[in-house]
């Protein structure tokens, strides 16, 4: 069976390293966001996730789309796969990791073995921009 998880990310780069999270329980960092509840709208499902999980306020009129990927999702069955439609945006507030974060960091292109495979299509792709370090 194929199953697509169908999650949200936020793309923050500062100094060539992206922002990055750790789960309570996890063995990988994953690029914030999460996925929509009922009748949410991409924006207010990203603005809502990364305020629960980083206790930071995206500021809306900011939030660009950026690209979408898919691949294999980590620690899943075989077969399923999560789709991550990606955004920027600025933020007023400190970042800290609340709710089930456990651990925020910012990671470079050297970090790869560290995150998923979907993460993974993302570094590559802001690599050959030369967005990431």
């Amino acid at each position: 069976m194929h199953t697509v998880i169908d999650k949200l990310a936020w793309i923050e780069i500062e100094d060539g390293k992206i922002l990055s999270t750790r789960s309570r329980g996890k063995d990988v960092y994953y690029i914030p966001g999460g996925k929509r509840e009922a009748e949410e709208s991409d924006v207010e499902a990203l603005v809502r996730e990364i305020r629960e999980e980083l206790s930071v306020e995206l500021v809306r009129s900011t939030i660009n789309y950026l690209e979408t990927f898919q691949a294999p999702a980590h620690g899943q069955p075989l077969g399923t796969e999560v789709k991550m439609t990606c955004y920027t945006g600025q933020y007023q507030g400190n970042i800290r990791a609340a709710a089930e974060i456990a651990e925020v960091v910012w990671l470079t292109y050297a970090d790869y073995h560290k995150i998923g495979p979907v993460d993974q299509l993302i570094f590559d792709w802001m690599k050959k921009r030369n967005m990431l370090k």
